[in-house]
Parts: C-alpha cells; sequence; structure tokens
C-alpha cells in the first residue's frame, strides 16, 4: 500500500483553501468597485464594516487556517507511522467533505444549525483519527 495516500485529501484541503481565498479576493474588490466600502478599509482593516458577503469569506478563512492545521498534523503523523489504512483513509476523506460543506454552508445560506452539524461532525471525525493513531502507537510499542 502507498504510504503517502493521505497527501490527496491534504491536497483537497488546500485547494478548498485556495478556492475560498479567490473568493474572497473577488468578493472584495466586487465590494469596493460597487462603493460598499473603501479600498482603504483594507490597509488596516478599520474605519469602515466589511460588508456581510466579505465579512463570512473573511470568518471562514480564519476558521479554514485554525481545526484543519490539526488535520495536516494527523495527516503527516501517520504517513510517518506507516499508517495508511483503509479506516483512515476514509476519515481523512471525511473531514474533507465536511469541511467543504461547512465551507459551502458557511459562505452560502449560512443556515446556522446545518452549518453547526458540518463543523460539529467534523470535529468529531477529526477527534475520531487522533484516537485512531494513539491506539496504533500503544499497541505498536
Amino acid at each position: 500500500m502507498n504510504t503517502y495516500n493521505l497527501i490527496y485529501p491534504m491536497f483537497a484541503m488546500v485547494l478548498l483553501t485556495f478556492v475560498l481565498l479567490v473568493a474572497l479576493f473577488r468578493s472584495r474588490v466586487k465590494s469596493v468597485r460597487k462603493g460598499e466600502i473603501s479600498v482603504y478599509f483594507y490597509k488596516t482593516y478599520q474605519g469602515d464594516v466589511e460588508p456581510d458577503a466579505t465579512l463570512k469569506l473573511t470568518q471562514h478563512i480564519a476558521n479554514i487556517f485554525e481545526a484543519p492545521t490539526l488535520f495536516y498534523v494527523v495527516c503527516v503523523v501517520a504517513m510517518v507511522l506507516g499508517e495508511q489504512a483503509l479506516a483512515f483513509q476514509f476519515l481523512a476523506w471525511a473531514y474533507v467533505l465536511l469541511r467543504v460543506i461547512h465551507a459551502y454552508i458557511h459562505t452560502g445560506s449560512n443556515k446556522l444549525k446545518r452549518r453547526m452539524i458540518a463543523y460539529f461532525s467534523s470535529w468529531i471525525v477529526l477527534l475520531i483519527m487522533w484516537a485512531y493513531l494513539v491506539v496504533v502507537v500503544s499497541f505498536s510499542s
């Protein structure tokens, strides 16, 4: 089995991050062009109120650099340990899918109940991934 199979869900998370960054840039440019906010706001992020469309994306970008860092770490640790069980790969892809769903909801309709379900489900999957590795390490010693 290939020891680097987890690189694919990690790359998918990088792509999601990139797509969100592009969407944020486009949204900000659009808001400035429509006169909803001054371009000078983005120098210090003060003196204006960011429009809802860009604010949601801004907040989501901050979020995508928080919990997913633990995802990247658990995947790298699994690769270093040579842990590539299909169950672990399934969990990695489940995490990515839940983060995509969360991003879609948060930057779209922003229905709070659905968003929280996707968000906390991704946390549960991440916790299971870490627990899985702890068990693997504990029983391999």
